[in-house]
């Protein structure tokens, strides 16, 4: 998986690269308990601090995306459970409710978001699975 980050971007680089790990998970590139590069590794190869990685690495255990063990490194978890009910987490609707708020602001009609959101949610791979 090819990740790439923004140096100059407000998006603080440990940011960057959980969401590039989560997007890459829910696109098929990760697989599930694929192994990921070590903290040292992965701060050599994108040119960024150990500390960085090891932020972003441990944010993604908190979150459930990855498993760390000692011996083992970091590997993608197992595929999340379906959701059985129709509520999303208090954090999802919160970074919807900003989204759509940005969303809005930029001029773009609830069908135009509707599409743009469809559009998106069909290209993540592990969705049709």
């Amino acid at each position: 998986m090819l990740i790439s980050l923004k140096l100059e971007s407000e998006v603080p680089l440990y940011e960057q690269l959980r969401n590039e790990i989560i997007l890459g998970i829910a696109k098929g590139l990760l697989q599930p308990e694929e192994k990921l590069p070590t903290v040292r590794q992965l701060a050599d190869e994108l040119g960024i601090n150990n500390m960085t990685v090891n932020k972003a690495y441990a944010l993604l255990k908190q979150e459930g995306y990855l498993v760390i063990d000692r011996r083992h490194g970091a590997k993608v978890s197992l595929p999340f459970k379906k959701q059985t009910s129709a509520a999303p987490s208090e954090q999802l609707e919160q970074k919807l409710e900003l989204m759509v708020a940005e969303a809005a602001l930029q001029g773009l009609t609830a069908d135009s978001f509707h599409k743009l959101c469809s559009a998106i949610y069909n290209k993540m791979h592990i969705l049709h699975n």
